[in-house]
């Protein structure tokens, strides 16, 4: 699995980045309008991606942060929304709002996005919303700006069994609340008995 693809730009528009890494091979990126308003200005790049591998085409997705990609991560986990749309939504409302959007119910934001009907938009509400009850931004900031390195270390041992980073970082932010001196066993099982 590519978790991330650092090169040259070679060529640039508002959908998608070609990176020339320095190992000579060239990577298409499909790209939301956020990254291409970040990246347009850069000769290089690095971003994080997602790879969605189907019997006919193995696309690249690439995301400036990791709260972007998490939220699009989240947007295609919902029945009815692919990637294309989940791509088409984070173009539209920016992954640190989009959170708040999802939260408050907001499906007129949501059904203002090209191509989103109300439908789609009240199923992305509802398979969402508990998962995400705050903005993703806050959330991810707390994961970095928290002190304790067990926190840290839970976190990342979430992630890697497959937890998602923002449930993970709530799940989380409760066990260290409770109890701050939990320690990374501890957190990480109480942690996913919550997810």
């Amino acid at each position: 699995m590519i978790e991330a693809i650092k090169g040259t730009i070679s060529a640039i528009n508002p959908a998608a980045v070609t990176l020339d890494t320095a190992g000579g091979v060239s990577y298409l990126l499909n790209i939301t309008l956020p990254t291409f308003t970040k990246l347009q200005n850069e000769r290089e790049a690095r971003l994080l991606v997602h790879e969605s591998i189907r019997e006919d085409a193995w696309v690249l997705f690439g995301f400036i942060n990791e709260e972007e990609r998490e939220m699009f991560r989240l947007l295609v986990g919902v029945s009815g929304v692919g990637a294309a749309t989940a791509r088409m939504i984070l173009s539209a409302i920016p992954a640190s709002e989009l959170g708040a959007v999802i939260s408050g119910g907001d499906v007129r934001r949501l059904k203002s996005v090209k191509g989103m009907g109300a439908k789609t938009a009240e199923r992305i509400i509802v398979d969402l919303r508990d998962k995400i009850k705050a903005d993703p931004s806050t959330l991810l900031e707390q994961a970095t700006t928290s002190s304790t390195a067990n926190y840290d270390e839970a976190l990342e041992a979430l992630v890697i069994l497959g937890f998602p980073r923002a449930a993970s970082v709530k799940a989380l932010k409760k066990v260290f609340d409770e109890d701050a001196g939990a320690t990374i066993e501890a957190a990480v099982k109480r942690a996913m008995s919550m997810l």
